[in-house]
């Protein structure tokens, strides 16, 4: 057995251990695979369950139910409200903190009703090596992390959803839209709004994975692959988005020439990351 299959097997024998459980899916391929698993091992005694609010993509919602159908998995859709939060608007390092808390303490509030033992969350074994303040929240809220508790890291949780046919196997990370907002810039449904249409519109031209990082003075900071960056500022597309990010508010548009990568807006925190992360 390869080490990937063994890994498989700790994941639903993991899960199966429960008499029943909720997946907190987002649709990302993490929590994909799990409710994934969570469905093979516990069929109806297994729940996915999608949070909604301002801080969600445009079209991620219709994904989880798309996946949610394709994998058989019950689903439910709860609508979190972390905006009422001032340590979440306020946006400091810790703002996934109390996004995560909210999310995790309405899923509690929710499993007598749905009738299930446990929660799960997609974090994997890569995640505890970044900063991820909402593992704490995680912890706090005694919510199981099957994929990392099992050593799956990225990589090999993409191969598993490849294996079980997801075609989400290859979705670029899609985390909400306040992790484009820098760190003590208030995080607004209007703020997100604005960067969620601007990330829409460079998708609608081919440019995949990307992200949009606003930053003060209304200023969008344009991450895409390397391959592409000479592409895209030789191109007539360079005046269509500065147009298009002009008209949408934003005073400046730059081009980070560092490139697409996830999570650029923690190199500004001076906070020791493995120590979040446990």
């Amino acid at each position: 057995m390869s080490d990937l299959a063994a890994k498989r097997q700790q994941l639903l024998d993991y899960i199966a251990a429960f008499d029943s459980c909720a997946v907190a899916f987002s649709a990302g391929v993490d929590s994909t695979v799990v409710a994934q698993a969570a469905f093979d091992v516990l069929a109806d005694r297994a729940v996915a369950v999608t949070a909604t609010s301002p801080s969600l993509a445009a079209g991620e919602l219709d994904q989880a139910r798309e996946l949610a159908e394709q994998i058989g998995i019950r689903h439910e859709v709860i609508e979190t409200r972390e905006f009422e939060q001032p340590e979440y608007r306020r946006n400091s390092p810790d703002r996934c903190y109390h996004c995560k808390d909210e999310l995790y303490e309405q899923l509690g509030r929710l499993a007598p009703q749905l009738n299930v033992e446990v929660l799960l969350n997609g974090a994997n074994l890569d995640d505890l090596g970044d900063y991820r303040p909402g593992m704490r929240a995680a912890s706090e809220h005694e919510v199981k992390s099957p994929l990392a508790d099992c050593g799956l890291t990225k990589s090999e949780v993409r191969q598993l959803a490849a294996d079980w046919g997801l075609p989400i196997w290859d979705k670029p990370a899609s985390p909400c839209l306040a992790s484009r907002v820098a760190y003590g810039l208030e995080v607004t449904p209007e703020r997100l709004a604005r960067i969620d249409r601007a990330e829409q519109f460079l998708r609608a031209q081919g440019l995949s994975p990307l992200r949009v990082r606003e930053h003060a003075g209304d200023l969008a900071r344009i991450e895409v692959s390397v391959e592409v960056l000479a592409e895209l500022t030789q191109s007539p597309l360079v005046e269509e988005v500065n147009l298009y990010f002009q008209q949408l508010g934003y005073k400046f548009v730059t081009l980070d020439l560092s490139g697409f990568r996830s999570g650029s807006l923690n190199q500004l925190l001076t906070l020791d990351p493995p120590a979040e992360a446990t």
